[in-house]
């Protein structure tokens, strides 16, 4: 067979069998959800999150989900449990909740490590639109959340 045809093949396989990587991220719809070491409510425990974690979606299988946290642990949660609310969480140790997307704009809050908001818009250069539980809606830099 011609070299060329079998690297032709070679590279038609890879393309085809290449798995998808759009990322997907729910958050979880109550506090006190559960994540399990694997699919099935007789699995050991292994974390107890709070109502609005974001989680990533890595696998759907029947009524459950394989995640992974902020932290990159994975765990399973039944799909029951989460919703598809967009929130983002705080990775900065400290970070600044901006009126507008500029580091000039007006101050509205600090913001700490593993606070989490809803996620209103991706936002544009570098900033995403959020609004704090207490109601505060502003812009906080990508690179300081976690879930998008």
């Amino acid at each position: 067979m011609d070299k060329r045809l079998i690297n032709a093949c070679l590279a038609g396989l890879l393309l085809t069998a290449a798995p998808s990587f759009a990322l997907e991220f729910r958050s979880t719809a109550e506090h006190g959800t559960i994540l399990y070491e694997s699919p099935s409510e007789q699995a050991k425990k292994v974390f107890l999150v709070s109502k609005s974690t974001p989680l990533e979606v890595l696998v759907e299988h029947r009524d459950w989900l394989r995640v992974r946290d902020q932290a990159g642990s994975l765990a399973w949660v039944q799909k029951k449990s989460v919703s598809s609310r967009r929130t983002v969480q705080v990775t900065a140790i400290k970070t600044e909740l901006r009126k507008d997307y500029s580091p000039k704009s007006t101050l509205i809050a600090r913001l700490e490590r593993g606070v989490v908001v809803d996620l209103l818009d991706m936002g544009k250069n570098g900033w995403v639109k959020v609004q704090h539980r207490d109601g505060a809606v502003g812009y906080l830099r990508i690179e300081e959340v976690w879930g998008l």
